[in-house]
């Protein structure tokens, strides 16, 4: 069955491609104006916030009532300051702080910035419950492990950001915590039981629906209590079954990535597409690795022939439009945004600090300029590459003479201990570690440092393992800009 203009046009209508630049290409813009749902945006395309401004502007004046969306999670994963590092700590800082006022208050500032920057729907927070502490992509993105702390402080995310106008998306549904599979890269399992489901990943998700949420991003994962064959994305008993009728979600149903190799290694880019949208998806993100016209295209084009061959059905398709067309009417009722501004972000960070002393006195604060060596890892594709991050560079302008080293796995080898310790000879030795208890390279080397030097300071800058390393043992329980910024503090006296 050919396919007609009017079906094309209504496949674009649940769409949200990413692309190139930091300026709109004339593809984007024609389809913007034809229709098309909407755009993501990556670091890719942020550069100043006024160039963010004037870019979504120019995206609007093709079509006032589309979706422009980010992923602003801060913490570990932001777009709008990858350049520079998140001014604000991520979930896990403000699940150890544990107030749910101050998230309220660090998710409103993002809010401000997103609606200054004329983004209306930011892909966040993720509400999984990292309930396994070896999962390689929720990790410090989540508040914890504890599904009632989640749950609370979910809804208190989704409050702050939603007052300002911008609508929340609590990710990766059902839930991606209890994992060890990066679905960028392969299908995770989820294998527990219902009941199990219910009271643990379930929980965040049924509390951001009381909350109000105004969409849900499904996680590419498979879920054998609701489905052993298909990953939630594609699954109709997962979107439609369980989040539509059994949780009785109303809002914006908007899929994780759907490049990613847990749908479209099976299934390709157009056809998980199709799928994911039959199942129940009312958007469906794209453009994070293939941001071109001719991807847009293909998925377009499937995503019409499968009302063609029946596999989708048109009643489905322009249900899915107007959930789109719904979102976008909410954000423009918005009340005008007020544009008080705090540093609420680097409060929370000094309140997420945890020291832990070994009967060092005499440590803190450091009675020189110290030799910091950053044991970097492999961070997931969630997390910008070359984000800054860590202690030594805050730290350096508060004690100038501060010597950094940063090193991965590939540099790390016999003699790398000994080179470290002659250039931290006779001064203090700051060893900055991220996520150590996943990575047994830096854990060895850091033993290997701590035995030759005792009086060595170990910040964790990922979650905790172990705390009874080093002499004072610091837990920032993040990775952002502010996180180091307050460790240095305390490294210098200043806190």
């Amino acid at each position: 069955m050919k396919r007609s203009p009017d079906l094309l046009r209504l496949a674009d209508t649940v769409l949200l491609p990413g692309f190139t630049g930091t300026t709109a290409p004339d593809w984007v813009r024609r389809r913007l104006a034809g229709g098309l749902a909407g755009v993501v945006l990556f670091s890719r395309n942020v550069d100043t916030p006024a160039q963010l401004a004037a870019l979504t502007s120019a995206l609007r004046a093709e079509n006032p009532e589309i979706l422009i969306g980010v992923d602003e999670e801060a913490g570990e994963v932001t777009r709008l300051e990858a350049r520079t590092g998140s001014s604000r700590p991520g979930n896990y800082a403000l699940g150890v702080v544990d107030d749910v006022e101050l998230t309220e208050r660090v998710a409103r500032d993002i809010g401000r910035d997103l609606r200054a920057a004329g983004v209306n729907i930011d892909f966040a927070p993720a509400a999984d419950v990292n309930s396994n502490p070896d999962n390689p992509v929720i990790g410090l993105r989540s508040f914890g492990a504890d599904p009632l702390l989640v749950a609370r402080h979910t809804a208190a995310w989704i409050r702050g950001l939603q007052s300002t106008g911008v609508a929340a998306c609590a990710k990766h549904f059902p839930g991606h915590g209890d994992t060890s599979v990066d679905s960028h890269h392969g299908v995770p399992r989820v294998t527990v039981s219902r009941e199990e489901l219910a009271e643990v990943e379930l929980w965040p998700f049924r509390v951001a629906i009381a909350e109000g949420v105004r969409s849900i991003m499904t996680g590419h994962l498979l879920v054998t209590a609701y489905d052993e064959d298909l990953p939630a994305t594609l699954s109709p008993r997962v979107l439609t079954g369980l989040l539509r009728e059994e949780l009785g979600f109303e809002g914006l149903i908007v899929t994780d990535g759907i490049e990613m190799a847990a749908v479209s290694g099976r299934y390709g880019l157009g056809g998980a597409s199709a799928m994911a949208v039959a199942a129940g998806a009312d958007a469906v993100c794209v453009g994070g690795e293939n941001a071109d016209e001719a991807t847009h295209e293909h998925i377009r084009d499937a995503v019409a022939d499968a009302v063609t061959e029946g596999r989708l059905s048109e009643e489905r398709l322009a249900d899915a439009a107007a959930r789109v067309r719904a979102l976008t009417a909410w954000q423009m009722q918005a009340p005008p945004l007020d544009d008080r501004q705090d540093e609420i972000g680097l409060v929370a960070a000094r309140r997420a600090l945890r020291v832990t002393r070994r009967g060092a006195d005499g440590v803190l604060p450091l009675a020189a300029a110290p030799h910091v060596v950053e044991l970097a890892p492999e961070t997931n594709l969630a997390i910008d590459k070359g984000m800054p991050w860590g202690a030594g560079e805050p730290l350096s302008k508060l004690l100038p003479g501060t010597t950094v080293a940063r090193l991965r796995q590939p540099d790390v080898h016999n003699g790398v201990a000994g080179t470290v310790l002659s250039q931290a000879a006779d001064r203090p030795l700051v060893i900055v570690v991220r996520d150590a208890h996943r990575h047994p390279w830096q854990t060895d080397l850091l033993e290997r440092l701590l035995a030759a030097r005792p009086d060595g300071v170990v910040v964790e800058m990922g979650l905790p393992g172990r705390t009874d390393l080093g002499a004072v043992h610091i837990a920032t329980h993040g990775a952002a800009r502010v996180c180091g910024q307050a460790a240095a503090e305390v490294l210098a006296g200043l806190a």
